[in-house]
């Protein structure tokens, strides 16, 4: 009986969870109902594992799913596949004959968080953070001056 139970029934009645649409630029979107971009892609990255599937993209040669499931640890399969599938969508990743690979726009945005990468091996975190001068720079002076 409960084999012959419809899928789009049971999705219906809310008893299987439906999938959130792929963040997109102009589609509603966590913090904005227009989809500004920005707002489109820190939705997309912020996703789990987003980031660590565009970083375990970054190098040769292209992964399987299999191996890509490996580089990241702990992700399950299904989030994986969940990612793999938002991240296509959005142009970011797409799969080859060998496995799965960054697209241009997905080079160019891990590209982009590289610098964040060289932040964050400098960062070194203390219980008191540096004070700010009356013109907004650091004290310490630790990370350049402010450049608003």
């Amino acid at each position: 009986m409960v084999a012959s139970i419809n899928k789009a029934f049971l999705v219906k009645e809310k008893l299987v969870p439906t999938r959130k649409p792929t963040p997109l630029p102009g589609r509603a979107v966590r913090g904005s109902r227009t989809g500004r971009p920005i707002m489109a892609l820190l939705d997309l990255l912020g996703r789990r594992w987003a980031l660590r599937v565009l970083w375990e993209l970054r190098d040769e040669p292209s992964p399987t799913f299999r191996e890509l499931q490996e580089r990241c640890g702990a992700v399950s399969s299904s989030v994986l596949a969940d990612r793999l599938r938002e991240l296509d969508e959005a142009a970011i990743v797409t799969r080859n004959d060998r496995g799965y690979i960054l697209t241009a726009a997905g080079a160019d945005l891990l590209g982009r968080l590289l610098p964040l990468d060289d932040w964050a091996t400098r960062w070194t975190p203390s219980q008191t953070a540096p004070a700010l001068q009356s013109d907004n720079s650091l004290v310490s002076g630790h990370f350049g001056p402010n450049t608003r």
